[in-house]
């Protein structure tokens, strides 16, 4: 099938999946007039990228993660190894999110919000928190 089908049935914009092509995720055959020919098997692994990138993966990830698909003699343990320090990373990400939203969030309380021209939130991001001018 050509690009335009292939994103259809991915569900990816044609654009991803020439980036795809052009970093070697993925690597269609070309048919007799030059375009890209996309089997089964190749929308098998895009749509296994567009899954591991909305979990968080990176590309290089992701990389990593097809070729232990693709090896059938490969060990769970070197699966799960990789999904464990993805999923420390976005409890780290998680954590440093929720401290933002605590600073963020007790900012906004300080500010009146009216015509005055003190701004805590302004003061807060000046590091000027508490200082009179």
């Amino acid at each position: 099938m050509n690009i335009g089908n292939a994103a259809v049935e991915s569900g990816l914009p044609a654009k991803t999946i020439r980036y795809y092509e052009e970093i070697g995720l993925v690597s269609p055959d070309r048919s007799d007039n030059g375009y890209r020919d996309f089997s089964q098997d190749h929308l098998h692994k895009l749509s296994f990228v567009q899954r591991a990138r909305s979990l968080g993966f990176t590309v290089e990830e992701c990389r990593a993660l097809l070729s232990l698909y693709e090896d059938r003699d490969r060990a769970s343990a070197d699966v799960k190894t990789m999904a464990r320090a993805h999923l420390d990373q976005i409890g780290e990400k998680i954590e440093a999110l929720q401290g933002m939203q605590a600073t963020l969030s007790e900012l906004v309380k300080k500010c009146h919000g009216d015509d005055r021209p003190d701004c805590p939130i302004l003061d807060g991001l000046a590091g000027k928190q508490g200082e009179k001018p």
